[in-house]
């Protein structure tokens, strides 16, 4: 058996497990729990497909159902709304119809793009999702958030879409570069630094040592995050209020991420970088300790993550006003009181975040 824990997650839409599991026996048996499902169709990379599929392809033919594999190009300018096109055609072409199954099978790009397209086909088909990267286990697997990018602004369209089930094969971990590491560290500390108490202790007291698939600090880690993030959600599916927290670090990351197009930061080093602006707004507005801009400097170096950017601190400003959550033209932070203590849509004017930014080059 290769379950190491299962997570429930309540929403108002639909109630649904992540189990965390150290590879992909299990996962006929997750799809078998799926009513009346008519095909399957696997959302992946093509590299990951040749990296897993002596894994996956024994598993799911034991199914008997039609199975097909449509490969989606990784990064964040491929998970835009003008690659939708092709992938619709693709389906109506193999036949896909509305008890068809999308399994979407990578990182954050393959599950938001696959979310995103079997929320729209048919008004909506069933998806699950198979993340592979420690990001996507963390974060974007879990919560129902699916989304493409516009010219002008990442996750600009989307909608909220739960998954059948989410299905996450520790082993795939083994196959990430550092960088991707990282990227889900980033998270984890995000996570860690909205919950506070014991969560943000034990990710203080840990380092590098955590980026080993088969340890019990990581999957300790991972499944905390989970269970934070199944809390959220269960209060507020949609983001109308408490689930903006989420949020924390993104303002400034989706920024650089925009400014730089994509190129120099994944996402989660971005939202690294967030994470201490937003710390650093936090003391100046919201009278956090302000010890704690040493201390997630420390706890960054800890874990090889990125915490400053050379970027013009005013055009980091600037395209924040392309962000969604902005109000009109009033640019809308989360912001910490203290560790487990967020405050959410808190309005900061360009020049505080010029002058924060500034700060932070300086660190």
């Amino acid at each position: 058996m290769s379950l190491i824990e299962k997570i429930q997650i309540t929403t108002s839409s639909k109630n649904y497990t992540v189990g965390l599991y150290t590879d992909f026996r299990e996962l006929a048996e997750e799809i078998r729990k799926v009513p009346n499902v008519s095909s399957l169709f696997i959302f992946t990379e093509r590299g990951l497909s040749g990296l897993f599929q002596k894994y996956y392809k024994p598993v799911i033919s034991s199914l008997g159902l039609k199975v097909h594999e449509i490969f989606i190009k990784g990064g964040e300018k491929n998970k835009h709304i003008r690659k939708t096109p092709e992938i619709y055609n693709e389906l109506i072409k193999l036949g896909a119809d509305r008890k068809s199954l999308i399994l979407a099978m990578g990182g954050g790009v393959v599950g938001d793009f696959s979310g995103f397209i079997a929320s729209t086909f048919l008004r909506g088909i069933r998806f699950a999702q198979v993340p592979t990267t420690l990001l996507a286990c963390v974060d974007s697997s879990v919560g129902g958030k699916v989304a493409v990018n516009a010219d002008l602004g990442k996750n600009m369209i989307g909608s909220f879409f739960q998954p059948e089930f989410v299905y996450a094969p520790l082993n795939s971990l083994s196959t990430l570069p550092r960088r991707e590491w990282r990227c889900g560290m980033s998270e984890i500390l995000k996570h860690s630094l909205l919950e506070g108490g014991e969560y943000l202790e034990k990710v203080r007291a840990g380092s590098i040592d955590v980026y080993n698939y088969e340890s019990a600090v990581l999957h300790d880690f991972v499944a905390d995050s989970i269970r934070f993030k199944a809390k959220i959600v269960s209060q507020d599916e949609t983001e109308t209020g408490l689930r903006k927290i989420l949020n924390f670090g993104h303002t400034t990351a989706h920024a650089i991420e925009s400014l730089t197009k994509y190129k120099k930061y994944s996402h989660g080093e971005a939202v690294a970088i967030g994470l201490l602006t937003a710390t650093i707004l936090s003391v100046e507005k919201q009278g956090l300790d302000p010890s704690w801009i040493g201390n997630l400097k420390e706890i960054d170096k800890n874990y090889d993550l990125p915490y400053q950017d050379k970027s013009k601190s005013r055009e980091v400003a600037e395209h924040m006003l392309h962000d969604k959550k902005n109000v009109g033209n009033s640019i809308r932070f989360v912001l910490l009181k203290s560790p487990g203590e967020p405050v959410w849509d808190i309005p900061v004017e360009q020049q505080e975040i010029i002058s924060a930014f500034r700060r932070q080059k300086n660190l």
